[in-house]
């Protein structure tokens, strides 16, 4: 019966229907009544339907009034109930905030406002000067490829014959070492692990060993096991002796396996 008036925008008799159904199907309790209510809830959703069709969605016009209300609404205030307090109890005033009303609407509102703000210019972009060119720096041409090719065998032969040198003045510095001891004491033979092991440094004591070995592999000195298992080094009775072996080829190779804890 009041279809035209309920579908005014500035209406609200179909938010009124609405609560004063909820408040009737709080005692409901046949059938038939629950059917009536569903019927009225179609009626509601298609009235509610033209309602939201006839709303302007280019926004020209903006009524402060409509949406301050429906604002008081959101935040807890019924402007009807007020009305109806106000009316049945003269001389109290109503209308009043809930203590949450305002953390309400901002917890609503904060969702559309979780985007950071777009930056603009308040003078518009900045010019800039185009880049200064970078002057080209022409490079020298290299030098042919042969001429590379024949100076770089001449140089890292002219380092692995220094490294060569090193290691064989290392070498006979030993075994000189080796030798003049057995001179002196020719019936004690020295421990292979005194000879190498430097008590100050163990990078040294690995050179040692390493040096040693050329020693053994060419046949001047030889190792052999005390009564203990610990293995003792003696220079061979004579250089020839140690060029007869070499060609016999029946020496074997061995491993040591040192640490540094066991070096300590």
């Amino acid at each position: 019966e009041n279809r035209e008036d309920m579908l005014s925008s500035k209406s609200n008799r179909l938010t009124e229907a609405l609560e004063e159904a909820n408040k009737l199907f709080s005692g409901v309790s046949c059938a038939r009544e629950a059917a009536l209510d569903a019927q009225f809830l179609v009626l509601a959703s298609n009235l509610g339907k033209e309602k939201a069709n006839e709303l302007r969605s280019e926004m020209t016009a903006f009524d402060s009034l409509a949406f301050a209300e429906d604002l008081l609404t959101f935040m807890g205030i019924n402007r009807m109930e007020v009305e109806e307090n106000d009316s049945d109890s003269e001389g109290t005033s109503g209308g009043y905030l809930p203590s949450n009303a305002w953390h309400k609407l901002g917890e609503e509102t904060e969702k559309y406002f979780r985007r950071a703000p777009s930056f603009h210019y308040m003078l518009g972009s900045f010019k800039s000067d185009p880049p200064v060119p970078r002057q080209r720096i022409e490079r020298q041409k290299k030098a042919t490829g042969g001429e590379e090719k024949r100076a770089m065998p001449a140089q890292l032969k002219k380092m692995e014959e220094s490294h060569q040198e090193a290691t064989e003045k290392e070498v006979e510095r030993i075994l000189g070492l080796l030798q003049t001891h057995f001179k002196n004491d020719p019936d004690t033979p020295i421990s292979f692990f005194d000879l190498v092991i430097d008590p100050n440094s163990f990078a040294r004591t690995v050179e040692n060993i390493f040096h040693v070995s050329f020693i053994i592999r060419d046949g001047f000195a030889r190792l052999k096991l005390d009564d203990d298992k610990l293995p003792i080094i003696e220079p061979s009775k004579d250089n020839a002796g140690g060029e007869d072996d070499r060609s016999t080829g029946a020496r074997n190779q061995v491993v040591i396996s040192l640490n540094h804890q066991e070096w300590k």
